[in-house]
Formats: structure tokens, sequence, C-alpha cells
């Protein structure tokens, strides 16, 4: 079956630039009400983390159940207990989420330059996230286990 290149390249229209950040936040705010009506605090509820069964460490998600349903019941420090990196990188990911909704509303196109800003954040985010997963598996950072 042969691939329609003209229908790749064609401009999309508004509704179809911003179909999948909307419908990614409805399956957000979705997951974050069930987190508050089944409260992962209770054993079992959710199952376990499959790392922490394997391996006996904390991975960086680890808490991050727990950390929801701790902010939907508005208890910010219990949230953060929960996992500490999840609770800081939530305005983070609110904000990156509003500029990629502004750009499909507008419909402009990514530059070389945001591609290397794009590349580079992956980068960083991917090295947070490597030296929390072992800092929350050291003796001095037991803090940060949830």
């Amino acid at each position: 079956m042969p691939v329609d290149l003209a229908a790749i390249l064609a401009p999309r229209s508004r509704s179809q630039r911003i179909k999948p950040l909307l419908s990614g936040a409805g399956v957000t705010a979705a997951a974050t009400l069930v987190l508050h009506f089944r409260d992962p605090h209770i054993s079992g509820s959710y199952g376990g983390c499959p790392w922490l069964f394997l391996t006996g460490t904390y991975c960086p998600g680890c808490g991050g159940l727990r950390a929801v349903n701790n902010l939907t019941n508005g208890d910010l420090a219990a949230a953060f207990s929960s996992n500490p990196l999840f609770i800081v990188l939530i305005p983070v990911a609110l904000i990156l989420w509003f500029v990629a909704l502004r750009r499909a509303w507008v419909g402009a196109p990514r530059t070389r330059r945001q591609e290397k800003v794009h590349t580079g954040l992956t980068w960083i985010f991917g090295l947070v996230f490597l030296v929390f997963w072992v800092a929350r598996n050291l003796p001095a950072f037991a803090w940060m286990t949830p």
C-alpha cells in the first residue's frame, strides 16, 4: 500500500494539533481522580513496584501514586515525603505542557534551536532521574525513600 506523502505533509488543523495534548491532560486528570478515590496507601491496592520487588531498591517513581493521593487530599508535606522529585517536577511539567499547547494552538513549527533545547532538557531530566535514583537508595539520603 503506497504512502500518501501529501497527506503526511499537509498542514494540520488547530484541533488536530491540540488533540494529543488535551487527550493527555484528560488521561492525567482521570488517573488523578482514580488515585484520589482509591487510596494507594493501602497495601496491595495497586500491586507493587516490580523494580523494588526484583532488586530491593527504590526506583525514581516509587511513592509517586501515594504522592498524587496526598496532593489530592491537600497534604503537600506527605506528598513530598512520598516522592520529592515528583512533587518538584509537577510545576515543570505543567509549564512545558502549557508551552507545547500554546505552540500547537498557533501552529508554530519547531526550529533547530528548539530541537537542541528539547534534546538538552531530555539529557538533563535523564541525569536528574539517575542521580535521584541512586541517591534515594543511599543511607545518607534515606529521607527521600517513600
